[in-house]
């Protein structure tokens, strides 16, 4: 029968015993041993000496000789036997148990525990107990005759397996594999068990109940441990196995698995080790990890094909406009480089659905699926391949970058932000218009607001880029100021700033700047000539200021100042209208020009040497010809104090650009109060294009060139480094 080894808590002593015995009894064999060692050593001494007694008569001289040279002999093989002896005494030297743990304790190195084979051991102390009852040795076991009592083939037997009138080896066997549950039954209670009494319990017949004896489990000391570290350690974390069986029971619990990484490491570890939740699932997706990254930002990219013709038809607009930098030094290009460069508009559609579709990264449609993508992979800069008969050894090496489809990436990005940032406005947009129809109740002013929201969401819906959402975004907070909605549900109203357009709107002004002619809707749409001009503006019977004197109020008290805000409110209306907006920056990207002069300080400070020479003086250079990263200059002496900058548009540009809004905005009346009202028309005019279009178009024409400088500059970098370490 085979089974698990268990040891009781006799037996465990009865081992300890027979340990401490066993190494007593070595350590008196070691003292007998020496003892033996030093009579033979005496015996042999006395035993080379010569001694006379006149027994053998021999030659005196020969002798002596004989006796020198075996005194010689004798004497160097007694050095080699002590020093022999010496290293095997010390080898095998023995020290007590509690003397090993006393090292140890003491962390002293140097020695080593002799290392018993714990194989058969119950089976070597019967041997041990034979031979004690037995009463002599292998040594002694000779009867009278002189003989051995034992042959060599009994005495191996018996060296093995003990002696046959020894306990039978059945029996040891029995008694290693008793059950643990007895160990509580035949291990001896603590000596401190008995010192409290306690009264003998008794049932319910009054016999005596026989109490259980707590199952002890005798502690079993680690080598090299203390027994007061191992018993300060049970004190302070309690018993082992029962924290064995908690983390057990956690390891089987799902809870254990899911918190034991953030339980036991840093978040900033698990981040360096790609060991957080979001590596995980990146890893379950099976999409290359900086499509991953990019998808968190602009949102996974519609597949349908209604989309994805939308957005190729938008990307090929903006590469044909020259908004990216393919042309090196030459930034985006003539118009007829830009004509030339023959894109196929179905590619980048391909190209699309590659990307969105099948989840392939750039690289790999470049290499793997180019004949899907041909005219994309030309590079702009690069001649065609018309002197094929050069000899190739000859050519230098050059590195592909496909310019043209990292743009079209750089474009997909772009317009998925852009439609995500539209979607977004268009949830809020609903939302606010909502809150305001509940806080209004005139019918005219609700009906204005109708209006105004339709026209708003038909706008951001035909928005392009983002500088015309932007537009539309700046006319629906005109008209729709945050901050107002939620103060009638016991919101508190936090301060702001108010404009002086909200202050004439609430003086009810608005009425009075609807009575001017057209708004700024209809006037947007007539410049831009996306609608044509029907009919004839009719003006009023009164004059402007008859008709402001009807809205005087305490904080407008005269009709001057009732029509200066009315006149403040339209102007900013057609300042905020997309269609004006549109119009206007398209004019003045195109002919706007940058004039530079020296500040004092920078008269003196810039020379014919110095890095800003170059830009000193600019007259009137247009802004289409800013190839390349000449605006950081300009923007950087600006900065330190020593340019003067100024971007304006030529005067007969914007002559035209007013005469063309006056004929517009105008009425074609020749009588009085026509030409009244004319004259209020043209201040308007002239406060929206003065006071707000241009100033908001030279930041913006700021913002194009410094975009622009830096693109020019990164690809200028990326270029000189592929061809250094190519």
């Amino acid at each position: 029968m085979v089974g698990k080894t268990v040891v009781s808590d006799d037996e465990d002593e009865v081992e300890m015993e027979d340990d401490e015995r066993e190494a007593v009894d070595g350590d008196g064999v070691d003292v007998e041993d020496r003892r033996d060692d030093d009579d033979e050593e005496e015996d042999e001494e006395g035993q080379d000496e010569y001694e006379k007694d006149g027994f053998i008569v021999d030659d005196i001289d020969e002798e002596e000789q004989d006796e020198e040279e075996e005194r010689a002999d004798s004497d160097e093989e007694r050095q080699k036997k002590k020093k022999r002896k010496k290293r095997e005494s010390e080898k095998n030297y023995v020290l007590d148990e509690d003397d090993y743990e006393l090292l140890e304790d003491n962390n002293i190195t140097g020695f080593h525990r002799p290392k018993e084979s714990k194989k058969f051991k119950r089976l070597k102390k019967a041997q041990r107990d034979a031979e004690e009852h037995s009463g002599f040795s292998d040594e002694e076991e000779f009867d009278g005759s002189g003989k051995s009592g034992r042959t060599a083939e009994e005495k191996l037997k018996r060296s093995l397996f003990g002696d046959d009138e020894g306990a039978p080896l059945e029996d040891i066997a029995e008694e290693e594999e008793q059950p643990e549950e007895e160990d509580g039954d035949i291990g001896e209670e603590d000596e401190m068990a008995d010192f409290i009494v306690d009264e003998e319990e008794v049932d319910e017949h009054g016999a005596p109940v026989r109490r259980r004896k707590p199952n002890k489990k005798k502690s079993r000391q680690a080598p090299g441990v203390s027994s007061s570290a191992l018993q300060e350690a049970h004190e302070i974390f309690g018993d082992v196995d029962e924290l064995l069986q908690l983390r057990k029971q956690g390891l089987d619990s799902g809870e254990w698995k899911e918190r034991r990484l953030e339980d036991e490491f840093e978040p900033i570890v698990l981040s360096e080790k790609y060991m957080t939740e979001k590596d995980d699932r990146i890893r379950e997706i099976d999409v290359p990890e900086r499509m991953q990254i990019s998808e968190e930002s602009t949102g996974p990219p519609p597949t349908d094909e209604v989309s994805t013709e939308e957005e190729s038809h938008w990307i090929y607009n903006q590469l044909m406009a020259g908004m990216v930098p393919l042309f090196g030094k030459r930034g985006a290009g003539t118009p007829e480089e830009r004509r030339d460069l023959l894109l196929n508009r179905d590619d980048i559609t391909r190209f699309l659905e590659l990307s969105h579709v099948q989840k392939l990264d750039l690289p790999f449609i470049a290499m793997y699926r180019k004949e899907e993508c041909l005219s994309l992979l030309k590079d702009p800069e690069q001649p065609e391949a018309d002197d094929e008969d050069q000899d190739r050894s000859e050519r230098s090496p050059r590195l592909k970058w496909h310019k043209v489809l990292w743009a079209i990436q750089d474009l997909d990005r772009k317009w998925l932000l852009l439609q995500k940032r539209k979607s977004a406005l268009q949830l809020y947009y609903n939302k606010r218009f909502e809150e305001e129809c509940r806080r209004i109740y005139d019918e005219t002013r609700l009906s204005l607001n109708q209006q105004l929201f339709e026209s708003i969401i038909k706008s951001l819906k035909a928005a392009e880029t983002e500088r015309e959402v932007d537009d539309v975004d700046s006319k629906f907070n005109l008209h729709f100021p945050p901050g107002e909605a939620g103060v009638d549900e016991g919101q508190y109203k936090r301060p702001k700033r108010k404009s002086q357009y909200s202050i004439c709107s609430k003086a009810g002004l608005w009425m009075v700047a609807s009575k001017f002619g057209y708004s700024s809707e209809q006037f947007g749409l007539q410049i831009s000539l996306e609608k044509m001009r029907m009919d004839e503006l009719e003006d009023a019977k009164e004059t402007p200021e008859e008709m402001a004197s009807n809205f005087t109020c305490a904080m407008f008290e005269s009709p001057q100042a009732v029509l200066k805000g009315a006149r403040h409110m339209a102007a900013v209306e057609i300042s905020c209208e997309p269609c004006v907006r549109k119009h206007v920056r398209s004019i003045f990207m195109e002919n706007a020009v940058v004039s530079t002069s020296p500040t004092p300080d920078g008269n003196v400070a810039i020379d014919s040497f110095h890095q800003f020479a170059e830009v000193k003086w600019l007259r009137d250079k247009p802004l289409i010809k800013f190839e390349d990263a000449q605006w950081l200059l300009i923007q950087k002496a600006e900065e330190e104090k020593l340019l003067q900058v100024t971007i304006k548009l030529p005067e007969k540009v914007l002559d035209k650009l007013i005469s063309d809004s006056n004929d517009y905005y105008l009425s074609d009346g020749v009588s009085k109060s026509a030409q009244l009202w004319n004259d209020q028309r043209k201040l308007i005019l002239q406060d929206a294009i003065f006071s707000f279009l241009l100033p908001s178009m030279e930041k913006e024409a700021r913002s194009l060139l410094t975009s622009r400088a830096k693109n020019w500059l990164l690809w200028n970098m990326g270029r000189f480094c592929g061809t250094k370490f190519l």
